[in-house]
């Protein structure tokens, strides 16, 4: 018999898919700008038997294997395209597990299914496997929705299979009802890229600006008309970015910042939270941002990159698009930098990333599963992915050098001391589209009546779960 958690948990997202905003024909919501998007995504995965590997990697494949469960082949889905940096270090990753284990008898086959524009295919993917018997026994998902997958019965409880040990060793777990489901991928953090010529055309300074003193609302508002005056579009807020979860993840700590929050404790109550006065200061400063021209919703997915704007809100995967991709416009890191969210009555930032997760597929020796879970949630996993996305290690014994005043440092710095999760909720999937839907909205109507509806649009379906 079908789980019933299952099938209403599919239904919820149906219903949030539906309530997606349109996006503008301009929209720059992609997180990885080396993903194809011309083409049609490559899900496939051949082992490349040739591939040479460093001498690092060598002894990480030299390792004692202690696993004797017997021959086995574990499937595990990644949510990027097989040809992305990214994609391409996953791959490497499973190429190495295979060649580590094959005196055992345990090998990885992987699928690519690339999260596109429109937010929530890879997880109605995921659902449907499950439904039908597919589904992988290794997932990524988003974390913001481990609470939902977790109460749906998909993710499998791993909290008695790691030591203390290994449980401290993470920034991060993916947690509900305080058991650990999902092992970060990476972590993340967010700011503000901005090109150096066009500052200092502007007149400003930002020797003084760090993450124990970052701009105030009003002095960032102050840094856009100054940047206006320079005939640029002083920033790119990605308001244009609501078709997945871009927008909410870049946006949603502004409202935290302005003292707001969106939900209960319990994340089952949104009216009074997400509609309150410090919540709708919030929005209303983005509101100021585009009544005043400094930002819009028809910002070329390019215009940062070829100078056409002066600050850019984007995380660390926009690192190796500047390090490597418009040498015209950023030569080198002298030509640009980054700076931390602005602060109103409290500083906060953006966190969350992708992470894994063992499923509930119906495999019951879950040995080999465990194998290749922490194999790829490892610190020299953690690595070696984070040199290609340009993303935070999520793992301590990482410990990354970043250089004094590097974007990297920043990150890493603003994670530790200002950043705040999204909304722990079964009804997440829920919240952020609503949320996106409230900026895609007031850019036609007043921040008070479009929060107020908001507010009480998300308690229906919070209510209905």
């Amino acid at each position: 018999m079908l789980n019933k958690k299952i099938l209403l948990f599919a239904a919820s997202m149906l219903l949030a898919s539906c309530g997606n905003p349109s996006t503008p024909a301009s929209s720059n919501t992609g997180k990885d700008s080396s993903n194809p998007s011309s083409v049609e995504p490559d899900e496939s995965y051949t082992e490349d038997e040739s591939v040479s590997y460093d001498e690092s990697e060598q002894s990480q494949m030299s390792q004692d294997i202690t696993y004797h469960g017997g021959s086995q082949t574990i499937k595990i889905v990644f949510h990027v395209d097989a040809r992305t940096t990214e994609g391409q270090a996953y791959k490497r990753r499973i190429d190495m597990f295979n060649a580590a284990y094959s005196s055992v008898g345990l090998r990885a086959a992987p699928t690519f299914k690339a999260r596109t524009a429109g937010g929530t295919d890879y997880e109605l993917q995921l659902i449907a496997a499950q439904l039908d018997g597919t589904l992988a026994d290794i997932i990524t998902f988003d974390a913001p929705n481990c609470a939902s997958y977790a109460d749906a019965d998909l993710l499998y409880d791993i909290t008695d299979k790691l030591s203390e040990s290994e449980k401290k060793d993470f920034l991060s777990l993916n947690t509900y009802q305080n058991r650990v489901y999902g092992l970060p991928i990476q972590e993340s953090s967010a700011g503000f890229f901005y090109n150096k010529k066009i500052f200092a055309d502007a007149g400003i300074d930002v020797s003084g600006i760090t993450v124990d003193n970052p701009w105030t609302f009003a002095q960032f508002k102050e840094v856009c008309a100054k940047l206006a005056k320079t005939g640029k579009t002083p920033v790119d807020m990605r308001l244009d970015a609501t078709n997945d979860e871009t927008a909410t993840y870049l946006l949603y700590s502004f409202i935290h910042a302005a003292g707001g929050q969106f939900l209960s404790e319990d994340g089952l109550t949104s009216t009074g939270y997400f509609n309150s006065d410090a919540s709708k200061k919030g929005f209303q400063f983005l509101k100021d941002l585009v009544d005043a021209n400094y930002t819009s919703y028809a910002i070329g997915a390019t215009d940062f990159f070829t100078g056409k704007v002066g600050m850019y809100l984007s995380s660390g995967w926009t690192i190796p698009d500047l390090d490597n991709k418009y040498p015209e416009q950023f030569p080198n890191r002298d030509s640009w930098g980054l700076l931390p969210y602005p602060c109103d009555v409290k500083r906060a930032s953006a966190t969350g990333s992708w992470s894994y997760a063992i499923t509930n597929n119906g495999t019951k020796d879950k040995t080999g599963v465990l194998e290749l879970l922490k194999w790829m949630a490892s610190s020299d996993s953690s690595t070696a992915v984070t040199n290609a996305t340009g993303m935070i290690p999520c793992r301590k014994s990482c410990n990354p050098a970043y250089q004094a005043g590097s974007p990297e440092l920043v990150l890493y710095e603003q994670l530790a001391k200002t950043g705040i999760e999204r909304p722990i909720t079964i009804g997440y999937p829920q919240f952020t589209t609503v949320f996106s839907n409230v900026i895609y909205k007031m850019r036609d109507s007043d921040v008070n009546t479009t929060v107020d509806n908001a507010a009480k649009e998300l308690q229906r379906q919070l209510d209905r779960i």
